[in-house]
């Protein structure tokens, strides 16, 4: 159940609130209208009551708002507006990543895509989908979650009819299983067609608080409903007489009443006559009456099925349209109707609410979806192999004596030092993963309706963090094990060189993963702080570019001898030795973080992880 009490939004200087003083009541089983034209505030009111938008007023959801509850996904769908999701990710992955966030099983999402008849474009990417493809894949994310209410914003807006009726029978199944409906709406027809009670707005204040049945008997005009399989037909030549009739004079047919001796009488009605196609075979005549419309039937031979005058627009109230004999996308010509949701419900037995909370792998699973779902990181990360071996091949070929003392380093990583490569390739792409990280989720933001920000969570962050260094890892153990394969393979062990800085290969990997996750973990930070991926990516190169230098000037003589001996004062703190395995990673980690990339590392993680934190705490939802 969904209550609203004196829901204000907060004006614009010198304008009135888009909502002012709103209450009503959406109860379960039952589907709830807000109906208005455009700039009645509807879309005002979803954004109040999912605390989208900042305002006055209570909007409680089973008796709690909605930062209250544990998973919200698990107790409110949401679909305002069209997916926001990757174009590249197809409809499974995207609601398989949905899913790893809202702690429901994987198999979920292909259960829905069923339910919504798209089992047979699973595959595809959602950026090929039409307007009611997309339509129906928002109904699978906000039906993923299993949840008590859906909140929907002109879903059926541009929709053909049989997708509009389609959504109509989804909505009214799941209020016949005690799920609640809050729906804004345009068009007073379909306020009748759908919904049980329609909630009048103008201007953003209370209009009226109906029944179905007393919306369409007191604010309705009437119509003639026809229905014939050759409904279109029969609209063309009902314009045609329509416009034949001499101005001024009300519609009706020449010639005699079927079955009567006497002429017709002209019909009186008091508008000019309309014929609406709602479906391929039902027609909604306004300003006529049936005798009118019956007779231009008979005297073409048409057909007719259905023939009745009716208050307001379509089926009797609370009911939705039958159900169109062209199947949905997904089904074979032969099958029935797609099932609602509340039967898929009661199919699968209990609520998957019941489970509780996601657990805190949830955002691990979630961000390891994201990121393996498209091609762009595979391909970045191809790209960072191809480059770091052709480095690696160069520098065999240079030779080691024209090398630093990290010449194993610089051999396996592929780093060439020059302007063109500031960063090992391994780092460079380590850190342009981490920026697309929360670049592509502001820019496809799949965990917030309606576009709006992703807010900057503590728990999304640590995930993010996680598998950013995950990936960075294996990145440069990927880098280093192509590039040590295939050196070895054309020039044999001698083209390392010595390598009197630098002890053994693990602690050249341990150095360039230190780094590559240094540079994941300022791409991400930044491109949280500042919602864009060019950010992130600035804020990496900035680090060889601009603030080593600074940390040069500022720590003149790091050397490696500014935090000379940290590692055995460590050690001796702790009064035990290092772990078996880690007496060669710790120290060079220490040692990097003495030198200046280190420090310049050190000194941007600090400063993004406070902007961050800054940011995130000053846009927090009240």
């Amino acid at each position: 159940m969904i209550e609203a009490i004196g829901l204000t939004s907060l004006p614009s200087r010198g304008m009135r609130p888009a909502v002012d003083d709103l209450t009503f009541e959406a109860r379960p089983g039952r589907v709830t209208a807000l109906l208005g034209p455009p700039g009645a505030g509807k879309s005002t009111v979803l954004r109040l009551l999912l605390q989208i938008e900042a305002g006055r007023g209570v909007a409680l959801f089973d008796g709690r708002p909605l930062h209250r509850m544990p998973c919200p996904a698990q107790e409110v769908g949401v679909l305002l507006g069209d997916v926001p999701g990757h174009p590249a990710r197809t409809a499974r992955g995207h609601l398989r990543m949905l899913a790893a966030a809202v702690g429901v099983p994987s198999e979920r999402a292909d259960d829905l895509l069923e339910v919504v008849g798209l089992g047979t474009l699973a595959t595809e990417p959602v950026g090929s989908f039409s307007l009611g493809m997309d339509r129906r894949l928002g109904m699978a994310a906000a039906l993923l979650g299993d949840p008590h209410t859906l909140v929907l914003d002109e879903p059926a807006q541009g929709l053909s009819p049989r997708d509009a009726g389609w959504l109509h029978r989804l909505l009214r199944g799941f209020a016949a299983q005690g799920g609640a409906v809050l729906t804004t709406l345009r068009e007073p027809g379909e306020a009748v067609r759908l919904a049980d009670r329609v909630v009048s707005l103008h201007e953003g204040r209370l209009l009226a608080d109906q029944d179905a049945a007393d919306f369409a008997r007191t604010r309705l005009r009437p119509r003639v409903a026809v229905a014939s399989p050759h409904a279109e037909r029969l609209a063309v030549l009902l314009r045609q007489e329509a416009r034949s009739a001499p101005p001024g004079d009300s519609f009706s047919p020449p010639g005699r009443s079927v079955g009567s001796a006497e002429p017709a009488e002209p019909a009186e009605p008091a508008e000019p006559m309309e014929v609406v196609a709602e479906s391929g075979t039902r027609l909604a005549v306004y300003g006529s009456t049936c005798a009118a419309v019956g007779e231009t039937a008979y005297r073409n031979g048409i057909l007719v099925h259905r023939l009745a005058e009716e208050t307001g627009a379509g089926e009797p109230p609370g009911q939705a349209p039958p159900a169109q004999s062209s199947p949905v996308p997904g089904q074979s010509s032969g099958s029935r109707t797609t099932p609602s949701a509340g039967t898929a419900r009661k199919e699968r037995g209990p609520r998957l609410h019941a489970v509780g909370r996601p657990g805190p792998v949830a955002p691990v699973r979630y961000e390891i979806r994201r990121l393996t779902g498209v091609r762009t990181p595979w391909c970045i990360a191809g790209c960072a192999l191809a480059l770091a071996l052709v480095g690696s091949i160069g520098l065999a070929l240079v030779g080691p004596d024209r090398l630093r003392d990290d010449a194993l380093l610089r051999s396996l990583a592929g780093w060439p030092v020059s302007l063109l490569f500031p960063l090992p390739p391994a780092a460079a792409a380590a850190g342009l993963l981490g920026a697309l990280a929360y670049g592509q989720e502001f820019r496809y933001p799949a965990l917030a309706p309606a576009h709006t920000a992703v807010p900057r969570k503590l728990g999304l962050l640590l995930a993010k963090g996680l598998v950013s260094a995950a990936v960075s890892v294996l990145l440069c153990l990927a880098t280093f094990a192509l590039n040590a394969a295939t050196v070895l393979l054309l020039f044999g062990a001698d083209a390392f060189g010595p390598n009197p800085g630098v002890r053994g290969p693990a602690e050249a990997l341990a150095g360039c993963a230190v780094l590559a996750v240094g540079c994941g973990w300022a791409g991400l930070l930044a491109a949280g702080a500042a919602r864009s991926t060019s950010v992130g990516l600035a804020a990496v190169l900035a680090v060889p570019l601009v603030v080593v230098p600074l940390a040069r000037h500022l720590f003149p003589g790091a050397d490696g001898t500014v935090l000379e001996g940290l590692s055995d004062r460590v050690e001796h703190a702790l009064l035990a030795p290092w772990p078996s395995g880690a007496d060669g990673w710790v120290p060079v980690a220490v040692r990097l973080v003495s030198q200046p990339v280190g420090q310049a590392l050190a000194m941007s993680l600090c400063v993004l992880l406070a902007a961050y934190a800054l940011l995130g705490l000053r846009g927090r939802t009240r």
